[in-house]
């Protein structure tokens, strides 16, 4: 079993052996972490709970947790969900990773279909169940939009959306989720969507949708083949909670509990309660969008670029990815990550990715030097 190396293992490699400017700090628009503090009242909920650390978590996850998340899918997608259509889950990455092994493991010839460039996690799940993997090409010409010949959707056992976008951004109409939606129906495969970054958002009339509201919205309503994950990761501030869901066909996620009794990953007793809270509350996550709304004005002002519907990426075009990821290290001390170290096959070619995670001071500071690199290299 070979894995590739994960980009950021790459771009230390890359980076290898230059000194960069000391007259600057060092400025990391690398990771998808905020960068932010967690909530003060999720982390006083995580403190009143620690005598519960006495206690084995249950692999289903705490009512209070299940019922927090399905009360959210409700909030903010309009869709109810039955407690047997949703899982709380460890995060969502071992979910990416650990789902294809349950879902394929009596297929005979898997296939595998995810967008290209992506989170490494995805091909990381088609290498472990020795699947056929269909790269969706994301590129300018097609606004990024994930597709599948219908040859191809006749072989897929599984695919695998991200909408909102990591790495490019994009986002999927209603009407465009919902023809994913009846082609998993007409040609029997599983559809996920990965909704990670569907609480970042800067326009109310904008939000990004869900699977779950596309499958309603073609009358799916017992969600056939179709399931959604997201997480408080990105909307919370809370990375270190690992508190996901898995949410949809109930047929599925029936027996994908029962796997997960022996997988041995469910979230702590205290972080389970902590979770809830945050899962429960809105204001902070407002809070901050407006942050992230910020910065992106700042960086349409001072880099002249285009505001995403969603997700905390600026995903720019440049002429030499890496030659400009190791002069920009080197002359401004910023690390930024490569397009190609997320894509396979020359996708992500002249592309970097800036992850705008930090406080809008800080964020101002790295794209004014930012800006400077990009003159001085004219």
């Amino acid at each position: 079993m070979v894995f590739e190396k994960y980009p950021f293992e790459r771009l230390n490699e890359l980076l290898e052996g230059i000194t960069p400017n000391n007259k600057y700090d060092l400025s990391v628009l690398t990771i998808g972490e905020p960068q932010f503090e967690t909530p003060t009242f999720i982390k006083e909920e995580l403190n009143a709970s620690s005598d519960l650390l006495k206690k084995y978590p249950a692999s289903a996850g705490l009512p209070v947790l299940k019922d927090a998340m399905i009360s959210f899918v409700q909030n903010r997608f309009n869709v109810s969900l039955k407690k047997e259509e949703i899982i709380p889950t460890l995060g969502t990455r071992e979910v990416l990773f650990n789902f294809p092994q349950f879902l394929l493991f009596d297929v005979k010839n898997p296939v595998i279909a995810f967008p290209n460039p992506f989170y490494q996690i995805y091909e990381g799940a088609g290498i472990v169940t020795k699947s056929k993997v269909i790269h969706m090409n994301l590129t300018s010409s097609n606004e990024y939009k994930a597709s599948l010949s219908k040859e191809e959707m006749q072989e897929c056992d599984l695919v695998i959306l991200n909408y909102p976008s990591n790495p490019t951004a994009s986002t999927a109409s209603i009407g465009e989720l919902s023809l994913w939606v009846k082609n998993a129906l007409e040609y029997d495969f599983v559809l996920i969507n990965d909704e990670c970054y569907s609480e970042i958002y800067f326009d109310e009339s904008k939000k990004p949708c869900s699977l779950l509201e596309a499958s309603l919205a073609v009358s799916n309503t017992s969600f056939k083949n179709i399931l959604v994950l997201n997480s408080i990761s990105k909307r919370s501030s809370a990375p270190g909670l690992r508190s996901g869901f898995i949410a949809g066909d109930q047929t599925i996620l029936k027996e994908y509990m029962k796997y997960r009794t022996y997988i041995g990953c469910a979230a702590p007793v205290p972080i389970q309660m902590a979770a809830s809270k945050a899962w429960s509350d809105e204001e902070h996550v407002r809070a901050f969008r407006g942050i992230y709304k910020e910065n992106f004005l700042l960086a349409k002002a001072i880099l002249g670029i285009k505001i995403p519907e969603a997700t905390f990426y600026i995903w720019l075009k440049v002429k030499d990815e890496l030659e400009f990821t190791k002069k920009l290290y080197q002359e401004k001390h910023i690390k930024v990550l490569p397009g190609t170290f997320l894509g396979r096959n020359g996708m992500g070619k002249g592309y970097i990715r800036i992850a705008l995670v930090e406080k809008s001071e800080k964020t101002k500071e790295v794209l004014l030097r930012l800006r400077d690199f990009i003159n001085e290299s004219k």
